[in-house]
């Protein structure tokens, strides 16, 4: 008789605890629904993806700091499976991080910087893994290793010309001057110890900028985009 009484008693424990669980199985799987709803979409535009700038402010080696911002825009825009992405127009926001003048003699100016921001049209604003990958519409100037330098083109043929020319000067005015070859050799030394000096005296030239220059930047790291702010 106490067994049929613990049988009888465990059998509605047994059924209330099953459906205690399953009650529980349910409110997980509504609750795994609701954050699948509210997750919000995502685009992502891969490491590599190169963007087409144009600054809209004049950069120059000779006053620019570390620390400046540099403003920018794209030009044309940016697509994935037959949807833009990023819009022409959009705004890029970046810093400037190293700055080199260029020395005398030897020492080339260089200049770094790194794009921080995107804001698009609508003022949906996110961060941006963006380096500098070429600047084709910059003059005596190119790329110098793989983190994105813009250097000054070399000016040793520039410097040799100088003083070559300044010995060449000083040479015809000695032999004027004397009459003989002696006074161009002792002119011509003068003319290159001349040309030599205003070479050492000189700076090189500075990397320039100009606003409206073409600048390519490269992602340096994915770009992830919420769907949702890019449709507005």
């Amino acid at each position: 008789m106490r067994r049929i009484l613990s049988l009888f008693l465990a059998v509605p424990l047994t059924l209330a605890f099953g459906q205690d669980r399953s009650n529980a199985q349910a409110n997980s799987g509504s609750v795994s629904a609701i954050d699948a709803s509210t997750t919000p979409a995502k685009i992502t535009l891969p490491p590599g993806t190169q963007i087409p700038l144009v600054l809209k402010q004049a950069i120059s080696t000779k006053n620019a700091k570390p620390g400046d911002a540099v403003y920018a825009e794209t030009n044309f825009p940016i697509t994935q499976d037959d949807h833009i992405i990023i819009p022409a127009g959009t705004y890029v926001q970046g810093r400037i991080t190293e700055v080199k003048r260029a020395g005398r003699m030897k020492g080339k100016a260089e200049i770094l910087m790194h794009f921080t921001t995107l804001v698009f049209p609508s003022g949906y604003t996110t961060l941006l893994p963006g380096a500098v990958e070429n600047v084709p519409g910059a003059d005596s100037t190119h790329m110098k290793g793989e983190e994105g330098k813009v250097e000054h083109d070399s000016t040793k043929s520039k410097d040799a010309g100088t003083i070559a020319s300044t010995a060449g000067t000083g040479a015809t005015i000695g032999a004027l001057a004397t009459q003989s070859a002696k006074g161009a050799g002792i002119g011509g030394l003068a003319g290159a110890a001349a040309g030599l000096g205003y070479a050492m005296l000189t700076r090189g030239p500075d990397v320039m900028l100009p606003a409206g220059t073409s600048i390519q930047m490269v992602l340096q790291r994915p770009l992830e985009l919420q769907e949702a702010k890019l449709n507005r």
